[in-house]
């Protein structure tokens, strides 16, 4: 049996069962698995799985009769696994795929249920394309056609792709889904010196090196790239989202000013802003957790970037007067925006969440706001698509502290067609389906006054 067949199982379980996110138990199945093929394997097989759940517990419901949530989490994470080969990838052969799953079952100790997943998975061979999944609706169908598709056959959770369906309409949901449901790109940028000779020096090995959609300096790599590369090319990039980039470049820092960085791991954006404020200003980048202040200083570190790098709680009092040019406040969030990197978000999120975030964000700008000079700008982002996370915090904010106002998101210059980056009430907003990014928010907030 392909050890990445058993690792992607024992993945599936744990994520199932809310132990751990699937980037976090990825990470640590790779420690047991040697050969560079079967760990891209048990990447592809268990963010595929989790990316297409909802449509694969249909296909399985449709064979055993049985809700998929009754099952055993092993023999369920098995199922997913099998239907997702059968369905999705072409490569391993129908027999192959039904025996290894056989054989992860009896691995996994429920030798008495290897009969029936055997059984499950002939049968969604034997049915093929006989198993109907809500189809897309035709123009004038129903909302209830919509969702069905959108949350079955598309692989969303309902509530979810209902929000999406209010806001923009329903080709716009479907192209988000769409988007979400595909392997996300490789989006790298040079952590120091020149970014064009790091791309040729890529594109030397033979590695296509595409330019980023938005961003100047970011290009994209195919998937599985990175590992072609020398450790010590690899070690001159930063795997970061475009999108994220672009927040980046919102913050807008120059030489010589003094930028406090909240939430800053695990350093993308710290590391563009100490580039940025040079020798001549400071950069104070900080993040709660002890792993994620030991990450964001060795990305920082990497990037040979001066900066400081302190533990400090974004919700509490912070240790400084107002005396920053510049603050990025780049708030925890429900992550909702990036479902096309971390699958496994859309499954864990509940609506009821977003109001439990929106406290904390709350609480987060409050004191992001206490330390940014008369004069100064203040920038609220999240990796949310939800409006409850975004605007509607920062307008709640906006009542209770008239001392600031809203100034326009702007890019800048290195990054192409800004204009269409901010919308109309002059908020970063990148959408999948407009500008094909992942759905990241930022607004900008001026403290009246001179310093």
């Amino acid at each position: 049996m392909t050890p990445a067949r058993l690792a992607a199982a024992r993945v599936l379980v744990a994520v199932d069962r809310g132990r751990t996110t699937l980037a976090a138990e990825l990470e640590h199945a790779r420690g047991g698995v040697e050969a560079a093929r079967d760990r891209a394997l048990l990447l592809e097989l268990a963010a595929g799985t989790i990316r297409w759940r909802a449509e694969l517990d249909a296909l399985i419901e449709a064979q055993c009769r049985r809700s998929v949530g009754e099952l055993d989490a092993d023999v369920r994470a098995v199922l997913r696994l099998g239907a997702y080969q059968l369905r999705h990838l072409d490569r391993v052969p129908v027999h192959a795929v039904v025996n290894e799953s056989v054989e992860a079952t009896r691995a996994l100790g429920h030798t008495r249920a290897a009969g029936f997943v055997n059984a499950v998975l002939r049968g969604l061979v034997r049915a093929g394309s006989r198993i109907r999944l809500p189809p897309r609706p035709e123009p004038d169908a129903s909302r209830e056609q919509q969702l069905a598709y959108l949350s079955v056959t598309m692989s969303h959770p309902r509530w979810l792709v209902e929000r999406w369906i209010d806001r923009h309409g329903f080709d716009a949901a479907e192209q988000w889904c769409r988007f979400n449901n595909e392997s996300p790109v490789v989006t790298v940028r040079a952590l120091a010196g020149d970014s064009e000779a790091v791309r040729a020096a890529i594109q030397a090995l033979d590695v296509a090196a595409t330019p980023g959609l938005f961003v100047h300096d970011a290009f994209r790599l195919p998937a599985g790239a990175l590992g072609r590369l020398s450790p010590d090319l690899r070690g001159r990039l930063l795997v970061q989202d475009e999108a994220s980039q672009i927040v980046a470049h919102v913050v807008g820092a120059r030489e010589g000013e003094r930028v406090l960085d909240l939430c800053a791991a695990p350093g993308g954006k710290a590391s563009w802003i100490a580039a940025a404020v040079g020798a001549s200003g400071m950069l104070v980048a900080s993040d709660v957790r002890r792993p994620r202040v030991v990450l964001l200083r060795s990305t920082l570190d990497r990037a040979g970037a001066p900066a400081r790098v302190v533990a400090l709680d974004a919700s509490q009092p912070l240790p400084f007067g107002p005396l920053f040019d510049r603050v990025l406040l780049d708030a925890p969030c429900s992550g909702l925006g990036t479902i096309r990197r971390d699958p496994d978000v859309k499954w864990a999120r509940r609506p009821e969440e977003l109001a439990d975030f929106a406290r904390g964000q709350g609480l987060m700008i409050e004191q992001a706001a206490s330390v940014v000079r008369p004069g100064g700008t203040l920038v609220y982002a999240t990796c949310s698509s939800e409006p409850e996370e975004n605007e509607a915090v920062v307008k709640a904010f906006l009542e209770a502290h008239p001392e600031f106002e809203q100034a326009r998101a702007k890019p800048g210059p290195g990054v192409s067609g800004s204009a269409d980056l901010t919308d109309a009430e002059g908020f970063l907003r990148t959408l999948p389906f407009r500008h094909g990014l992942d759905a990241f928010f930022a607004a900008v907030l001026v403290r009246r006054g001179t310093a």
